[in-house]
């Protein structure tokens, strides 16, 4: 007698912790920058940044086996989050400002907000140097195991199992923690904080098989997916058939009756009588042509109802679904697009496979800007706008609006400050501070020089003494709000105009920093006394007046001090000619002739000679030198100006080196119905060196 071989049962579903932390695997950690300087008498709060996530295999308390978080599917109620440590609820440490979710990473930045001791504690240890790590409570929603040496997908990357993986789930806090210092007691806030085990499991052998089978679960609805999962619990569970043992010639008894082949005939046409009453119950009469393969080919109940289950799967041509939403980054190359912005910079910067994505939304305005936003987060907003209520709503409580509006504002700001034109960078050294104390610099002076080493080979001992200059940043900037009638209008270049004069904004308050501090002659900077002023009315501007004045830059002295060395000339020549927009063409006259008309001697004739001055030197003409909106301003005063590079007689200094203006989401007042964006620039201005500069003033 053959045994057959019957398949196990399939397991229970496995419960695993509802909660699960998701802790950070940069080794960069927590990053706490500079104060944020705010209004007010209040103090100034500390930001932070963090990549809290990069899409790895974690191992955490209370799971057997390594665990994904699949970032696609990743819930985020809203953009503010609780701050914590050692997700503590009593132990508030601030607030989040952004978090940013893509494909492969989970960013999130924001300030120090809390009061307590817990806040202090975190500023103070991180200026010590203590590497704080990020851990983000979430709530597991749906889990799937991957068992041993299956393979899966998630945030961009394969994995093998044996693991799981969280395919949904929703953020909650997120802590600051020691980890790594002590094991047993990460393991202990890990499970005392809410680890109940009240979340199933489902495991990859059914999706598995249905994706043996050719059935794409995820596009099908609730009722179709329970009755695929019925029919594979059922398969599980029934034996297999007995393998069929090939016949034998048996020994026949003598006393054994014959077989009766009637018998068997009648119990083979049973058998198939149960089987097509079978198809023909599945197909139900609406699947003839499957009805008749399955007859045909001798199909059992199982691979009936399987091919019936793909004839009835939705078909996206019959059914009229709600059409594909853009990703953020899709959307954001589209506004770009919408806002004529170069194309084949926009493919560099976002790939091709995005742009043409993009490109079927190359026109779109606010209004559907902020609804494919709201789609892309998961609201239900009206297919058509309507007064825009409830879209907006919606859009303006996402988080990837204001992102992409940030990022797009970014773009249209760098665009126009980089096209306007800045004199300033032409005539001023460019330095960085770190903050909005004022800080010195310094020129060391060497007041010996070098001497001829006696025979003996003993070298004279020099001095060395020292000219302070100082310089500070200061912040500049303004805000400005996206309001629901801006929304209601359409007009996304109508707002982007708002960046677009931000840039030439920022561009313009270096120039006029620059000019007012020029024009002001700080602490007498231009002065006889300094050896780089001139006037009289010799002094208009012309080629005899540039001669004296280059004469007069290039006897300028290695000083200050009365040493006779202090009096030895540095022979730095000027290469600016910086003049007044009255004198502009003039100055571009003499620069570019060859020849110039001079008195002959004795007599009214002018005869030709050559231009000592041509191509010399780079006109700068600016008006800020004659408008009468800056104080010292003159329209027959002229300069000339080193290469900064050499020696800089003025000194442009920003934060941190940022030259760009930079543009911030912020929170609307309660009164406004809109989304508030501020631009602002840290820059100062300040003279430095009066050697690296001389004016004229063209008049007595």
């Amino acid at each position: 007698m053959s045994k057959s071989t019957t398949k196990n049962s399939p397991k229970p579903l496995e419960q695993v912790p509802k909660r699960l932390w998701i802790q950070s695997d940069d080794a960069g950690g927590i990053q706490l920058e500079a104060a944020l300087p705010i209004e007010g008498d209040k103090p100034p709060l500390r930001r932070f940044s963090m990549t809290a996530y990069t899409g790895g295999a974690m191992q955490l308390s209370g799971w057997r086996y390594p665990v994904v978080v699949d970032l696609a599917g990743l819930r985020v109620p809203k953009k503010s989050r609780p701050i914590l440590k050692d997700h503590d609820g009593g132990q508030i440490v601030g607030h989040t400002s952004e978090i940013g979710v893509t494909e492969q990473s989970l960013d999130v930045s924001g300030v120090v907000s809390g009061s307590g001791a817990t806040a202090q504690e975190i500023i103070a240890t991180s200026e010590n140097g203590f590497p704080w790590q990020a851990s983000l409570g979430a709530t597991a929603d749906k889990v799937v195991f991957i068992t041993e040496g299956k393979k899966a997908t998630a945030n961009g990357r394969e994995f093998t199992g044996p693991l799981y993986i969280a395919r949904k789930s929703t953020l909650g806090e997120i802590s600051f923690v020691a980890l790594g210092a002590d094991d047993d007691t990460w393991a202990h806030v890990a499970a005392g904080a809410g680890g109940e085990q009240n979340q199933e499991v489902n495991t990859m052998e059914f999706e598995q098989w249905a994706a043996d089978n050719n059935l794409p679960i995820d596009d099908m609805d609730d009722k179709h997916v329970a009755s695929l999962k019925a029919m594979f619990d059922k398969q599980q569970a029934t034996p297999p058939p007995t393998v069929p043992v090939p016949p034998t010639a048996p020994a026949v008894s003598k006393n054994d009756p014959p077989p009766d082949p009637a018998a068997e005939m009648r119990a083979a046409a049973a058998a198939e009588s149960k089987r097509i009453a079978a198809v023909r119950k599945v197909c139900n009469n609406e699947h003839p042509d499957i009805e008749a393969k399955a007859i045909e080919e001798g199909w059992d109940e199982t691979k009936t109802e399987l091919a019936v289950l793909r004839a009835t799967r939705p078909k996206a041509p019959a059914i009229h679904t709600a059409p594909a939403v853009a990703s953020e980054r899709v959307l954001e190359a589209a506004a770009c697009l919408s806002l004529g912005f170069d194309e084949n910079k926009l493919t560099r910067q976002y790939g091709e496979q995005t742009m043409e994505a993009a490109h079927p939304m190359r026109n779109i305005g606010l209004r559907e800007l902020v609804a494919e936003c709201a789609r892309l987060e998961g609201f239900d907003v009206p297919r058509v706008f309507g007064d825009g209520t409830a879209t907006i709503h919606a859009g303006f409580s996402t988080v990837s609006l204001p992102g992409i509006l940030e990022n797009v504002m970014n773009k249209t700001l760098l665009a126009a400050y980089e096209a306007t034109a800045i004199a300033a960078f032409d005539l001023c050294s460019v330095g960085s501070v770190s903050d909005f104390k004022e800080v010195s610099r310094y020129r060391l002076l060497g007041t010996g020089g070098f001497e001829q080493v006696a025979p003996d080979g003993e070298l004279k001992h020099g001095k060395l003494s020292e000219q302070k200059y100082s310089n500070k940043a200061d912040t500049y900037g303004q805000v400005v709000f996206l309001t629901r009638q801006e929304i209601i209008n359409d007009d996304l270049g109508a707002f982007m105009d708002v960046p677009t004069q931000m840039g030439r904004d920022g561009a313009q308050v270096v120039d006029e920093l620059f000019f007012t501090l020029l024009l002001s002659n700080p602490n007498n900077f231009f002065s006889t006394s300094n050896g780089n002023y001139l006037e009289g009315a010799t002094t208009a501007f012309g080629p005899d007046s540039l001669t004296t004045a280059k004469t007069q830059f290039r006897k300028q002295k290695a000083g200050p001090g009365t040493n006779p060395k202090d009096q030895k000339p540095i022979n730095i020549r000027p290469e600016s000619l910086v003049v007044p927009v009255e004198l502009e063409t003039d100055a571009e006259l003499l620069m570019g002739s060859a020849q110039l008309m001079i008195d002959a001697s004795g007599t009214k004739t002018k005869i030709p000679v050559d231009n000592p001055h041509r191509n010399k030197y780079r006109v700068i003409s600016a008006p800020h030198l004659s408008d009468t909106y800056f104080s010292g301003a003159s329209g027959k005063a002229w300069y000339l100006f080193a290469n900064p590079s050499v020696i800089s007689a003025f000194e442009i200094v920003f934060l941190n080196g940022r030259r760009t203006p930079v543009i911030e989401r912020v929170e609307a007042p309660p009164n406004n119905l809109g989304m508030g964006f501020r631009g602002y620039l840290d820059v100062g201005v300040k003279e430095q060196d009066p050697r690296g500069a001389v004016k004229v003033k063209g008049e007595a």
